[in-house]
């Protein structure tokens, strides 16, 4: 069997246990970037109902990213000279995507969601040579994230990011252009040759012919009516003189069951299990009972979500731990796991890695999207993820090395803060950053090696783990402390479970 087999064959009924560390953990891993010692430790104990509803009103009340100064430019805006305008538009480029990433690392559902869609609703960065595209197609996200599926896409499909990233810029009476109008139901709502057929594009395409109207190249798109085909279309079956918002209502109303499963098998492959077809487990049950909800709310993304993430189905021991991390999730997890300070440079950085290891921010390669999981680990990448996530860590090591100290004692809990036994360090460091410890024995031995230095003599460990110890060393205040919390991370961070969540 492989390891990523998905032999999870619990059912979407709640999980109604308290949550232990384990399952706190995981739960933070997957609704958002991981969390904090103290965030985990305040989940501990708590019912997967009231964290998720309360994870779930977050998201929804959150504000979106304020309006930048520029989201309303125009090119008249911008200097005339070149090289200066180029520098502008990439030093306002540079703040907005830190400041999305800052969102990223600590807030929650709602950005991991934003980061999802903008996965499965994709554009490119080349379409923002004219910048406020940037914020108006995020903007979308973050407001949609969590709100009504048809609403979103209905929305999306207007921005001028997508409206040039998909030819929906050129797409005229006359002349249409059928690239969105494929792609609107081929990856954004129903999945590829399903429930349509190439006349629905054709027609689709027509339907959605108009929205060509830009002034000066890169300015906001707007609709021209003298460029819309007022001909009859037929759509799934339904005629009529269709335009743009007929479209959704026809696709949403004739093909509610086909969107349905198509968007929650991407969201369980996304939070649950990557492999949704494995007939050793239920996940098929899964997203049919997922899917029957969706369309049962009207297409509100939030009583999805609520179902399956407070179900025993999700909390199930074959679902933690199964999932590659993503370029993003090896540095935004670490990040808020240890709880070190962080600046925008070192945001800066983080992007800058993730751009390296295949995953560039607001830039997918193509408009699947990222294809994720498995395709994060070859040769190369697995190399630059540690070499990268060495880095990061020796960044935060010349910047406060005593917070090294305070991680490990966040980790053992304040009864072991003045502890002299390494192994109940070690223990504690090892289940706080893999989410189901190391796999064998010897794995734990050799971490637990490479915490208990040579600097420090065995004699001065504690009498519980060294017989006859002194208890010289002690977590709170021993010197070498920080160094070994260091090196521990240095080790474990190449151990494959690191590579999970």
């Amino acid at each position: 069997m492989d390891f990523f087999d998905n032999c999870n064959t619990s059912s979407l009924a709640p999980y109604t246990v308290p949550l232990d560390r384990q399952r706190a953990k995981h739960l933070y891993r997957r609704l958002g970037f991981s969390a904090s010692v103290r965030t985990i430790d305040q989940a501990v104990g708590q019912t997967a109902s009231v964290l998720v509803d309360n994870l779930i009103d977050q998201a929804i009340n959150m504000a979106p990213l304020a309006a930048p100064t520029w989201a309303d430019w125009t090119t008249t805006n911008y200097p005339q000279d070149d090289d200066l305008r180029n520098q502008v538009k990439n030093d306002q480029k540079y703040e907005w995507t830190i400041g999305y990433a800052n969102g990223l690392i600590s807030n929650n559902l709602r950005d991991r969601l934003s980061f999802f869609w903008s996965n499965h609703l994709v554009t490119e960065l080349k379409v923002y040579q004219y910048l406020p595209y940037l914020y108006y197609y995020t903007d979308c996200l973050q407001r949609n994230a969590i709100g009504n599926f048809r609403t979103f896409v209905h929305e999306m499909g207007t921005t001028s990011a997508m409206l040039y990233y998909l030819d929906g810029a050129y797409n005229r009476k006359g002349e249409p252009n059928e690239n969105y109008g494929r792609e609107l139901y081929e990856l954004f709502t129903l999945g590829e040759g399903n429930g349509y057929t190439e006349q629905d594009i054709i027609e689709t395409s027509r339907a959605l012919t108009g929205y060509v109207n830009r002034g000066q190249i890169k300015e906001p798109i707007t609709f021209d009516p003298t460029e819309f085909d007022e001909g009859s279309k037929t759509i799934f079956g339904q005629t009529g003189n269709w335009g743009y918002d007929d479209v959704i209502n026809i696709l949403f109303t004739q093909r509610p069951n086909e969107i349905a499963n198509f968007i929650c098998k991407k969201l369980y492959e996304f939070f649950v299990h990557p492999d949704s077809d494995d007939a050793a487990g239920n996940a098929e049950m899964i997203i049919q009972g997922m899917a029957n909800t969706f369309v049962q709310s009207n297409f509100e993304i939030a009583p999805v979500l609520s179902q399956l993430f407070k179900s025993q189905h999700f909390f199930d021991d074959e679902a933690i731990g199964v999932i590659i991390k993503s370029p993003f999730d090896i540095s935004l997890n670490l990040v808020n796991e240890t709880n070190f300070t962080y600046t925008d440079e070192d945001v800066s950085f983080m992007l800058n890695s993730c751009r390296l290891l295949g995953q560039e921010l607001f830039d997918p390669p193509e408009v699947q999207g990222w294809q994720r999981n498995r395709t994060w680990i070859n040769t190369n990448f697995m190399i630059g993820r540690w070499i990268t996530t060495e880095v990061l860590l020796e960044r935060f090591w010349q910047n406060d090395k005593e917070q090294f100290r305070t991680l490990a004692m966040d980790a053992v809990g304040t009864a072991n803060s003045s502890t002299s036994n390494p192994r109940i360090v070690t223990e504690a460091l090892v289940n706080k950053f893999l989410p189901k410890g190391l796999l064998t024995e010897a794995d734990f031995n050799n971490a637990l090696s490479v915490f208990t230095i040579e600097d420090v003599p065995q004699t001065y460990y504690g009498s519980d783990y060294i017989p006859g110890g002194q208890g010289i060393w002690i977590l709170s205040i021993s010197m070498e402390v920080p160094t070994q919390v260091y090196l521990l991370l240095l080790h474990l961070i190449r151990q494959p479970e690191f590579q999970l969540k």
